[in-house]
């Protein structure tokens, strides 16, 4: 029988491999890289990596929020199946059945501590920022099953990750090249996971290993262990086509991987952080936005201006998790910037519960009609040309279901503050950006809000806010410092006889 299931299990990766298009000899060292788990007493069972769709799920009624998507990123995600003997719950069960994916798999796995997830294949084609991320999903408190999407450790990024074109994480092409990546709790489990790579032909020198370290989390498989995913960021693709390719026909597999034997733990400790920040900062620019914001006010001086208050957005992972609270999926590759004036701060409830769902944003609450004298002006420092950033954004959503329905990004910036300055040099350094229910030829750079579109809108009365993004500093491999960089700001115009107070200061 077991030489059965084998048998079935290469006839399917086979397949898989072969229709993702691998080249020959990449599928015949995938199967003998699972052959040699199954010979060292390992079954292995086969995911899938698909493409998660936030806003289509929500539009979908499957999930309560879009969770802060950012409409940059097509994410990828791992499709685990369910530890040996156990089901995918059936909640759960519905995100497969609607994005089309693998039965009897689950983008929310548990993971035994002697257990391990792996992928095999090859990275995205070429992009501004890639990364591999893992999460905890739900943790259970007492009675209470708490969804926390919280990083756990620093990613896999486009800088650091170890491929064929970037052997032990060296300089070169990370794009479109063959790569391993091993997730587990335990040594013993990744040394003989890594010995059977080799044996199959691949190098230990492509292999990477994120750690699940198990001093703060429950791993297990039973219900009161924690829930993960595990997330792929690929954005801005060089080739839109390309990217596009990859996403609906990904040259990669995953496996579930689990011992036939108990075997003598030897679990990881935390592992060690990229370090944030260089020392050089991007204050010597706080002159020039201050006459940035004069210039815009001075421009729209007929309307009412509301300055939106731009503070620190989500939690960090670790706080996240040592607190029980919704951390709303950040990185450690990131910074994260929004117009409200709190951050998390009290659980939320668990994953399928809508209520109250981020009860953390805090007036002035904004909405935005479709008066041509109404709308929204996002300036602030362009991070990407300051070098601090290998990409920076920002979006808006409505605050009902955290739904992002367009980002724009540093490569929509250029040139869009020099004529509010003209002869400041360092007007190449800044931007602004209007965001407005009906753009015109006078407003290159505007971009039309769209409403009546479900959750690829928002609605007039819908209220909103703006969120920033800066992903990974070159210099570091890790998201800037928010001590080192000048903050995004925002601006909401009213036509002056609509009631509403100035408050320009």
């Amino acid at each position: 029988m077991k030489k059965y299931v084998q048998v079935i299990l290469l006839g399917v990766l086979f397949t898989v491999l072969t229709g993702t298009g691998l080249a020959q000899n990449e599928t015949e060292d995938a199967k003998a890289f699972q052959q040699a788990l199954e010979q060292d007493g390992f079954t292995v069972q086969e995911g899938e990596l698909g493409y998660f769709d936030f806003l289509g799920l929500y539009e979908e009624g499957v999930l309560p929020s879009a969770y802060g998507n950012n409409p940059t990123t097509k994410y990828l995600i791992y499709f685990v199946p369910p530890a040996p003997g156990y089901e995918v719950d059936e909640g759960i069960s519905q995100i497969t059945s609607t994005l089309g994916v693998k039965e009897n798999t689950t983008p929310f796995w548990n993971l035994g501590p002697d257990e391990a997830v792996v992928f095999v294949g090859r990275t995205p084609p070429e992009c501004r920022y890639l990364s591999y991320d893992n999460f905890i999903m739900h943790r259970t408190f007492g009675d209470e099953k708490r969804w926390l999407f919280a990083n756990i450790a620093d990613t896999i990024n486009n800088l650091v990750i170890k491929t064929e074109g970037t052997p032990n994480g060296s300089s070169g092409n990370p794009f479109n090249q063959t790569t391993i990546i091993v997730i587990t709790a335990d040594k013993g489990i990744d040394q003989r996971i890594r010995a059977a790579a080799q044996s199959a032909g691949y190098s230990d020198d492509i292999i990477n290993t994120q750690v699940l370290p198990s001093v703060m989390l429950n791993m297990g498989v039973e219900n009161d262990s924690d829930t993960f995913a595990s997330f792929v960021r690929p954005a801005l693709f060089n080739d839109t086509q390309a990217g596009d390719d990859y996403l609906n026909n990904t040259s990669a597999a995953v496996f579930r991987i689990t011992p036939n034997e108990t075997v003598e733990l030897d679990p990881y400790d935390y592992p060690e952080l990229r370090v944030r920040g260089t020392g050089q900062t991007e204050f010597n620019l706080l002159d020039d936005l201050e006459e940035l914001r004069i210039a815009i006010l001075d421009r729209y001086n007929e309307s009412n201006a509301t300055e939106l208050p731009t503070s620190q957005g989500v939690p960090t992972g670790s706080d996240a998790i040592q607190r029980g609270i919704n951390g709303v999926g950040p990185t450690n590759d990131a910074v994260y910037l929004w117009s409200a004036n709190q951050t998390a701060s009290s659980p939320t409830p668990p994953f399928f519960d809508t209520s109250q769902y981020y009860p953390f944003l805090q007036d002035p609450e904004i909405t935005l009609g479709n008066d041509s004298n109404e709308f929204i002006i996002v300036y602030g420092v362009n991070h990407a040309a300051t070098g601090k950033a290998t990409y920076s954004n920002f979006c808006i959503y409505g605050v009902d279901a955290w739904n992002g329905v367009r980002a724009i990004t540093d490569a929509d910036f250029s040139g869009s503050a020099e004529e509010y300055l003209p002869d400041n040099p360092n007007a190449k350094y800044l931007y602004v950006y209007k965001l407005a229910r009906n753009c015109t030829e006078e407003d290159p750079y505007c971009y039309e809000v769209p409403y009546g579109q479900g959750a690829y809108g928002i609605e007039l009365d819908q209220p909103l806010f703006i969120a920033w993004r800066a992903y990974l500093e070159n210099e570091t491999k890790t998201g800037p410092s928010y001590s080192e960089i000048v903050y995004d700001r925002a601006i909401k115009f009213d036509p002056k006889d609509s009631g509403n107070v100035s408050s320009e200061s």
